[in-house]
């Protein structure tokens, strides 16, 4: 997900968009610990979408 499409989300589907990549992200860490993924640089693009929302959300909880 961009930047861009991040902010336009609520609180409550950053939260649910959150907890679908944090999912994703586990099921790739172990799928590729049995048997490496075709294409392994997913794992960075999910777990920096993770850090995007994370951070989203931390700064909206802020204000």
């Amino acid at each position: 997900m961009k930047q861009s499409e991040i902010k336009e989300l609520s609180v409550t589907e950053l939260q649910e968009k959150l907890g679908e990549y944090k999912k994703n992200y586990a099921d790739l860490k172990m799928a590729h610990a049995i048997t490496p993924l075709e294409n392994p640089l997913q794992l960075r693009s999910v777990r920096r979408t993770v850090a995007r929302l994370a951070t989203e959300l931390t700064k909206r909880e802020l204000q």
